[in-house]
């Protein structure tokens, strides 16, 4: 008897349930960034990624992976993903596909960005070719807004430890010459709307932050030797402008705490939510498509 009134009482729970609460995620899907590869490099398209437990390289075909929002949460505003691995490698899974799938929850479209490595061994590329594809990603978004239900207005970047010092050069710096001959993609702007910057390094290009520039959520530990003073000096810059930004220092935590999923700080566990507050105050996360009035 207990056994029954429990399936009856899972059976009308799932008939009282909204469809995304019963529904897998939606599959993810790669989309490349040029479609006969990067102009210049497209000999190198073929060369195949390698995967371990955390990481992939080398990256030769840039791409993105779009995770579309939970169905019926959809906020219409997306961010691209830009993992971390000093250039060397991607950190694909805890600053990538994982972060992706805790913004579908949360309503916001996500990609993650596949950037060519320029210190990888025997790599042909810059750091400019990396720019290339971020710019290149922003403006594919933009350019498919439509077809994903996409506000191209709210385009952001978030970009961790190297993949924040990639997301720092595409928010602020004037955006590098588009390889080859160029497309109608790229005659759409590759300036993001809004940033988040997650222990980014030190490396950035010439930059100039004014009133304008996107607003940006940066977080850090304090007894991070690499990746602390990179968002003080932004704070600097963006207090000195009177530009919209906003700073999490925890005392501890070292690099890599990620979306606090291993770390022993309590403090860093629990600030994912910070990136939902902000958002939300920014306007960030209202209804899409509007409603009609």
């Amino acid at each position: 008897m207990i056994r029954l009134l429990a399936l009856v009482a899972a059976a009308l729970l799932a008939l009282c349930s909204p469809a995304w609460a019963q529904d897998p995620p939606a599959a993810p899907v790669r989309i490349a960034l040029w479609a006969n590869g990067a102009p210049g490099f497209e000999g190198r398209r073929a060369i195949p990624e390698e995967a371990q437990s955390y990481w992939l390289k080398p990256v030769n075909d840039p791409s993105i992976t779009y995770y579309p929002a939970r169905a019926g949460r959809e906020t219409g505003a997306s961010v691209l993903i830009m993992p971390g691995g000093a250039h060397e490698f991607l950190v694909i899974k805890s600053e990538g596909d994982d972060v992706a799938r805790w913004f579908n929850e949360r309503g916001v479209a996500a990609f993650v960005l596949r950037y060519r490595l320029f210190r990888g061994k025997d790599s042909p590329y810059r750091f400019e070719n990396a720019r290339q594809d971020a710019e290149r990603a922003v403006r594919t978004i933009r350019a498919r807004a439509a077809e994903f239900a996409l506000d191209p207005r709210r385009v952001g970047v978030m970009g961790f430890s190297a993949g924040g010092e990639l997301a720092r050069v595409t928010l602020l710096s004037a955006p590098v010459a588009a390889p080859g001959a160029g497309d109608a993609v790229d005659r759409l702007s590759a300036r993001p709307d809004f940033g988040i910057l997650v222990f980014p390094g030190p490396l950035h290009a010439e930059e100039q932050v004014t009133a304008a520039s996107p607003p940006l959520l940066m977080v850090a530990t304090n007894d991070d030797a690499c990746c602390s003073a990179p968002i003080l000096d932004l704070l600097a810059a963006y207090r000195a402008a009177g530009a919209s930004s906003e700073l999490h220092m925890y005392a501890a935590g070292g690099h890599a705490f990620n979306m606090g999923e291993t770390t022993p700080m309590l403090a860093l566990r629990n600030w994912p939510p910070r990136i939902t507050d902000w958002m939300t105050d920014r306007g960030l996360l209202t209804r899409w498509p509007p409603e009609k009035r």
